[in-house]
């Protein structure tokens, strides 16, 4: 059956799109076949796999999420193929602002991606879909997550890291009440630097929170991710061999050993 995950955290800069293209391409690389549904109107998770200019274009077109969502069409028209076997993509559009509005006044509105993503999830083609919620609480985060099985939180080892985590972990028990079967898989702490005793207090209070898992592996800090995004790749492909890549290598696997 397709697993659907999205990576969802209300503080922006926690590195969801990161974590998200990272893991796309690292379960590709073990066999897996993975959709990306790009849902931040930032274009970030679009932006690792093209070029700004066809991210772009792309954005400005009629085929994009934000157009699927304003016609409620299936997605499966709305696929990308990436260069990478094993990696497709439904892009986003900067118009992705306007979208609560566009959910406002529809029927059933917190389950409307679930419903545009059924046929694609009924053809078991992917064994994975994950998606790249923005940084907000709001009727499209609901969407998201009433549409997905499983969250991964990615949380950044900063002073500010944690900060409105707490909103974050209510609003999930909000949407279990509509979605029963979610459930949050696990966070993954980023922008790590060992160095500082930020890592030890974030480790510290994410593993004193009761419900949680707090992956094992942990990414850090390596200024190889801005080169590949800078390159419009995901970092296993931009340079396999640096210290992200290989990080996210590891909690690729450890994922893929519990879900």
């Amino acid at each position: 059956m397709t697993k659907i995950i999205c990576f969802a955290n209300n503080k922006g800069g926690s590195g969801k799109s990161t974590t998200c293209a990272s893991l796309a391409y690292a379960f590709s690389k073990a066999g897996k076949k993975v959709l990306l549904i790009d849902g931040d109107m930032q274009l970030n998770l679009t932006l690792s796999y093209f070029s700004e200019e066809v991210a772009l274009e792309i954005a400005g077109g009629d085929k994009n999420l934000y157009s699927a969502i304003k016609e409620q069409k299936d997605l499966t028209d709305y696929i990308y193929h990436t260069e990478y076997d094993g990696v497709d993509i439904i892009p986003s559009s900067t118009l992705m602002s306007s979208v609560e509005f566009e959910l406002f006044t529809k029927w059933q509105r917190e389950f409307i991606l679930k419903k545009m993503l059924k046929p694609i999830v009924d053809s078991n083609v992917y064994d994975y879909v994950l998606i790249d919620a923005p940084p907000t609480l709001g009727c499209w985060v609901m969407n998201i997550l009433c549409a997905s099985d499983k969250i991964i939180l990615p949380v950044e080892a900063s002073p500010w890291g944690l900060f409105g985590l707490a909103n974050m972990f209510e609003f999930i028990n909000q949407v279990k009440e509509l979605s029963p079967s979610l459930d949050l898989l696990g966070v993954v702490v980023t922008k790590v630097d060992a160095r500082k005793n930020y890592f030890k207090q974030t480790m510290e209070t994410l593993k004193e929170t009761e419900g949680i898992t707090v992956f094992e592996n942990v990414i850090h800090l390596d200024s190889s991710v801005e080169w590949a995004q800078d390159n419009s790749k995901p970092v296993g492909s931009y340079k396999k061999s640096s210290r992200s890549a290989l990080e996210y290598k590891a909690l690729a696997d450890e994922i893929l050993a519990i879900y």
